[in-house]
């Protein structure tokens, strides 16, 4: 048979392919390489260059109707673009939350109902359109003040929400602001906790004892990965990591009765920092904000005036009677009695209706001006329907316990003490008892956001005398209702080890942000 011609110096492909050697295969393998090298190299620079400037010149495709649209995706703000006319911006300005991103929507129309209103907030304050970025900006690459003029305008325009699988709306006044104010709180805000301060005043969280609130959200927020940040020119908010419990133990001469140099050491410490740092001179202590539930926490900030004035103040004793606590700006913190640190939740749930017999009790000492008064009335009550004691006896605690009491009972009473505040209404909800709460001018925790009607009882302190008759006036329906959003709202009272989503760190937390925000002053459309 003749061989076939071959040229001389070929090598037959198939041969040179099981070698691996085949040109055209390696000259697609250099042109894979390399395109994956370059795909990398952009997204590498998309997420790592700053954007542009807020005033440039931008220069826009020919022939638009420039229809703008604001919109949110994921955790990004962009705004939609649509244009074919020829046009030049000259020192055009973004809106003072977002970047500008454009977008060819070709001839699809943008929706009307919400087109109006985000064209305006995107036009700036000398009617100049948005700036164009051309592409996303995420929530960290906004400056703080744009971040939170941004979350406040979304949460003016929260989408209705009537139901949620992990909320119970009864106990909530808007659950939609509620959950979009949350949602942003996650996305966005930093927390810049001061280095400063010796121990054990600062940075020792004190976990056991009526007290604890304070300790438990300092540890959880100077552990924080989430929220706590390095750099304090990307925090929305500044943290005075300080504890009332132990400035007292600390500072206070026990017999003194002068609690005035707990005020002057934390004034000391402010005037410290504001002189060795910019930030709280820049907002004078508005987003600047401390935790405190020893009684004496609201005295320790009168030495200095916006310390007192302007600060953001988380306080066990929120009485607005003594004009330092100040409603609408500062936030009332739940008393939490943790008695094992290690096991927070000990002790946590109650029983049913059928297995109260006790219509209300209390137990503790008649200190301060109500609880005499209530026992007083009620403290033999003859029906034995209400039950108050002094300390337990002994003969009684033998065979139920405080906790069991407080389980056995389908109302339990939470009278002030010296002071407003009290740990027997975070205990009456931990065992699932509906918490009836005597304290005139008392801003009850997370009032700004929890409907207190659906799981509590308020009364008068003058109205004590009439205590059994107000109770026995519920019908079993409606403290049914109560019961169930006991329960349910257990979840935001609770402390864990590992912070869950909607827990007592995260609401206290969220009160403080939901606090700062409404300082923020909208610019003018």
């Amino acid at each position: 048979m003749p061989v076939p011609h071959r040229p001389v110096g070929a090598a037959p492909c198939a041969s040179l392919i099981r070698r691996g050697r085949c040109p055209a295969r390696n000259s697609c393998r250099l042109i894979l390489i390399v395109a994956l090298i370059a795909t990398a190299l952009i997204a590498f620079l998309n997420n790592t260059l700053p954007p542009l400037p807020k005033s440039f010149v931008s220069v826009i495709t020919p022939s638009s109707t420039f229809a703008v649209t604001n919109s949110s995706h994921g955790d990004s703000i962009v705004f939609s673009v649509d244009s074919r006319n020829s046009a030049l911006i000259v020192n055009s300005k973004v809106d003072e939350n977002c970047q500008v991103k454009a977008i060819d929507t070709g001839n699809k129309k943008p929706d009307s109902s919400r087109t109006e209103t985000h064209f305006k907030e995107g036009i700036s304050g000398d009617g100049g359109l948005p700036a164009f970025t051309g592409r996303e900006v995420p929530f960290w690459a906004l400056p703080p003040d744009e971040a939170l003029l941004y979350a406040k305008r979304e949460i003016e325009h929260a989408p209705l929400l009537v139901d949620d699988p992990d909320l119970y709306a009864p106990v909530f006044w808007n659950l939609s602001v509620f959950k979009r104010s949350y949602e942003l709180m996650e996305k966005i805000l930093k927390v810049y906790i001061y280095p400063d301060g010796s121990r054990p005043i600062f940075h020792t969280p004190e976990l056991q004892g009526i007290y604890a609130s304070e300790g438990w959200f300092m540890k959880l927020m100077e552990e924080s990965r989430q929220f706590a940040v390095k750099d304090p020119k990307k925090a929305h908010l500044f943290y005075l990591p300080y504890s009332s419990r132990r400035l007292r133990d600390a500072v206070y001469t026990p017999g003194s009765h002068n609690i005035k140099p707990l005020a002057i050491f934390l004034r000391d410490y402010v005037k410290n920092i504001s002189s060795k740092y910019p930030f709280w001179n820049r907002t004078r202590g508005s987003d600047h904000f401390l935790v405190a539930c020893h009684d004496w926490g609201p005295y320790s900030t009168t030495s200095h005036t916006e310390l007192r004035k302007n600060t953001i103040k988380a306080l066990c004793n929120a009485d607005t009677s003594e004009g330092i606590f100040i409603h609408g700006k500062d936030v009332s913190l739940p008393e939490t009695t943790i008695k094992e640190p290690k096991r927070p939740l000990k002790y946590i749930g109650g029983k049913r209706l059928s297995q109260r017999p006790i219509l209300a009790f209390y137990a503790g000492l008649m200190h301060g001006r109500v609880r005499p008064t209530l026992e007083k009335f009620w403290g033999n009550d003859t029906e034995g329907d209400i039950r108050i004691f002094r300390r337990l006896p002994r003969r009684v605690s033998r065979n139920m316990s405080y906790v069991e009491h407080m389980k056995s009972s389908r109302f339990c009473i939470c009278p002030m003490g010296y002071e407003v505040n009290s740990p027997r209404i975070v205990e009456a909800i931990y065992y699932e008892c509906v918490p009836v709460i005597i304290a005139d001018n008392f801003v009850l925790p997370f009032e700004e956001v929890l409907n207190w009607s659906t799981f509590s009882v308020v009364i008068a302190e003058k109205d004590i005398a009439d205590l059994k008759k107000i109770l026995l006036e519920i019908p079993l329906r409606r403290y049914l209702r109560m019961q169930e959003c006991v329960k349910r709202v257990q979840k935001h009272f609770l402390w864990h080890a590992k912070p869950e989503k909607y827990d007592l760190f995260h609401v206290i937390l969220h009160s403080i942000w939901f606090s700062r925000l409404k300082q923020i002053q909208m610019p003018p459309l």
